[in-house]
């Protein structure tokens, strides 16, 4: 490609990235090797989070506000300063589409690694930027997009364009002041409420019209530019799961999309960038229609959170480029030069409850595992087993690429991929995207953005019993913790191969058993566990089975039953388990928990601490009391059941934290218990 500049131009030594989770951490990994020093920031409440410690360096904003901390210009350009970055880059959200903060930067003497703020702001405005794409010769979707706001006139385009129509806000995205009206009699109340939607979101009560369009599509593609001219689109990727109005899973290239369709595509993106002086990653979105026409809908002026799938398919780091750019070079890469091989999915998990309309969950991440990274799965996450998912920020968790040598292939690998997916502490979407991908239409790529509104059903269907291998595979991983207690009392002891300390269940009289309790839903199950070398006999209400289990090294639990051998994955949360199996996630509780389970994780300071919230219902003991191993001490109320506290060894109750009625949180000391003296 043709340059005024020479192609080695001095690449930044120090980048500040103005952002936190994946976005940060995946932009982190590209400086990295490219032997570019990065700057973190961060929030009060993201101290400890991944990004800050993927970077060299790390400053504190301020509070956990976002308008207090990744919203504070001023406060970004002071560390950039103080820290000697060169350029910043905003990864997207927050400051990555404002055109203030762009053109702040130009005045710092700091590169923004993003697009001219001219062509963020001709960008920001969804009637402003179709006026430009007309002008284009970008093609648009029949509406109104003009300053003329009026309830009459805006009812007279409806008529005219014809129902159903789309009202948008006209200065926002996400969803926010987005209503389909179906008949003249409604538009009127829907216009109100969008206008008001819009007011309260984007600070502009002004919104367009453009007609409905059913079953469509969502393409985009993705176009690159540099400061010399050069303009090329990376192909397009498919857009159309979605749920409250944002993408749920991504893929490239759009399964049916016809070659010359692309072509016309590519070239509309390519005029669209070219219009508004474009430079660097952005994307040029786009509506299809059943007959495979295609109508702009907005460019957003910066990295995609998709942007992978376009990584996977083309072998490109689209980071690096937005570097190189940004430094002054030429794209790497002609249009005639750039192709696309195989097919990829990118599945985002984001902590929400798919059964509550998708609303977002806050929690602290119990365990987190993942598949194994490797050349056909990819892994892009800002969090790790310990960390909060709080309100403060956007929900998401990771998001899993997955690439395959054509769409069933990388279909398979989807699904295989999300089934190894295991997170507990928080609700998350995981087991729905696995439906997804499941679903014989999602396999035929029958997508459109009505997908998941057309199968509710059957991606939302009502929690369904806990089955026998369920079940089983509770029982197990609870007599195993049995079990290594015993081992641990028994090493811990004087006489450490004393009977007493057997962990085989051996009795002098009479079978072995154990009766373990479950509560599953409404359903209250026992599993009788009968005791034979290396392994158990379980009762279960589908019949008895021999079964046995056996950790694995990365934390799974391999179980048998009878003939059957599977993985599964175990989390206890207090009295909480979940289990995942065969791609389902089952939760059941523990409703008999004695001094074996409940108190399984007691520290060592002689505090007994609750192993979930709750009331306290009675206390049975007093300071003083002299109590032996296995003693009821008190009773706490959780989840409409009653559970025990008992003493895991002899000794005296030295202090008691609670009274009856008492509300207490998770890990509260309830009483102190000191040990006996010899």
């Amino acid at each position: 490609m043709a340059s005024n500049h020479p192609e080695n131009m001095p690449m930044f030594e120090k980048v500040l990235i103005a952002n936190r989770g994946e976005i940060a951490c995946r932009i982190a990994r590209t400086c990295r090797q490219l032997g570019i020093r990065t700057v973190a920031v961060y929030s009060e409440a993201d101290a400890n989070a991944m990004h800050v410690t993927a970077c060299d360096e790390a400053w504190l904003l301020g509070p956990a506000p976002a308008r207090e901390s990744y919203l504070n210009i001023e406060r970004i350009l002071e560390i950039a300063r103080r820290s000697g970055a060169q350029a910043i880059h905003p990864g997207y959200g927050f400051l990555a589409e404002n055109a203030d903060f762009a053109r702040a930067c130009e005045q710092a003497g700091v590169v923004f690694i993003g697009p001219p703020a001219a062509a963020i702001e001709a960008m920001g405005s969804k009637s402003a930027a179709k006026a430009i794409m007309a002008e284009a010769g970008v093609p648009l979707v029949p509406g109104y997009h003009g300053e003329e706001q009026s309830v009459e006139f805006l009812a007279a385009v409806a008529e005219e364009i014809g129902y159903p129509v789309l009202l948008k806000a006209s200065a926002g995205g996400g969803g926010k002041g987005m209503r389909r009206v179906d008949r003249p009699a409604d538009f009127a109340d829907a216009l109100v409420s969008a206008k008001r939607e819009a007011a309260a979101a984007f600070g502009d009560d002004r919104v367009l019209i453009e007609k409905y369009l059913l079953r469509p599509r969502h393409v985009e593609m993705q176009v690159f530019a540099d400061r010399h001219g050069n303009v090329v689109h990376l192909f397009e990727r498919d857009c159309s799961v979605q749920r409250r109005h944002q993408k749920v899973i991504e893929e490239a290239p759009a399964p049916g999309l016809a070659a010359a369709t692309r072509q016309r595509m590519g070239a509309a993106a390519i005029a669209a960038a070219r219009a508004i002086g474009y430079v660097g990653a952005g994307t040029v979105e786009f509506i299809m229609d059943a007959e495979g026409g295609f109508y702009f809908m907005e460019m957003n002026t910066r990295l995609q959170v998709e942007h992978p799938v376009t990584e996977m398919i083309t072998g490109l780091d689209l980071v690096a480029w937005q570097l190189e750019v940004a430094a002054g070079r030429p794209l790497p890469l002609a249009q005639e030069e750039l192709a696309m091989r195989g097919h990829a999915f990118e599945a985002r998990i984001y902590a929400e409850d798919p059964q509550r309309d998708f609303l977002p969950a806050i929690g602290t991440i119990r365990s987190l595992h993942m598949p194994e990274p490797g050349p056909h799965v990819r892994i892009d996450t800002g969090v790790r087993s310990g960390d909060e998912i709080s309100m403060h920020y956007d929900p998401m968790i990771a998001k899993l690429i997955v690439w395959g040598e054509d769409r069933d292939q990388a279909l398979l690998r989807l699904r295989q991929a999300l089934a190894a997916c295991s997170i507990t502490g928080t609700t998350t979407n995981v087991e729905f995207l696995a439906r997804v991908a499941s679903h014989p239409a999602f396999a035929a790529g029958a997508v459109d953005t009505h997908f998941i509104d057309t199968y509710r059903d059957e991606l939302l269907p009502p929690p369904q019993p806990a089955t026998d291998a369920v079940l089983a595979t509770a029982a197990l991983h609870q007599l195993l913790a049995i079990q290594q207690q015993a081992a641990a009392r028994a090493r811990a002891s004087n006489d450490p191969w004393s009977p007493w300390h057997d962990c085989t269940g051996f009795r002098l009289n009479g079978s072995s058993w154990h009766s373990l309790e479950f509560r599953d839903g409404e359903r209250e199950l026992i599993v009788i566990a009968h005791f034979r070398p290396g392994s158990f006999l379980l009762e279960l209400p589908g019949g008895t089975v021999a079964a046995s289990a056996h950790p694995q090294p990365d934390g799974r639990l391999r179980v048998v039953l009878e003939e059957r051998q599977f993985d599964a994955w175990v989390q206890r949360d207090g009295q909480q388990l979940t289990i995942q199996l065969d791609g389902h996630r089952h939760q059941l509780l523990l409703a008999d928990l004695d001094a074996a389970t409940l108190l399984e994780d007691e520290p060592a300071d002689g505090g007994l601490h609750a192993p979930m919230p709750g009331v306290v219902r009675a206390v049975l003991v007093e300071p003083g009391q002299k109590v032996e191993e296995g003693d009821a001490l008190l009773v706490l109320e959780a989840m409409k059941m009653e559970y025990t506290i008992r003493a895991p060894s002899a000794g005296v109750i030295a202090r008691i934290d609670f009274a009856v009625g008492d509300q207490v949180s998770e890990g509260a000391e309830l009483l102190a218990l000191a040990p006996l003296e010899s």
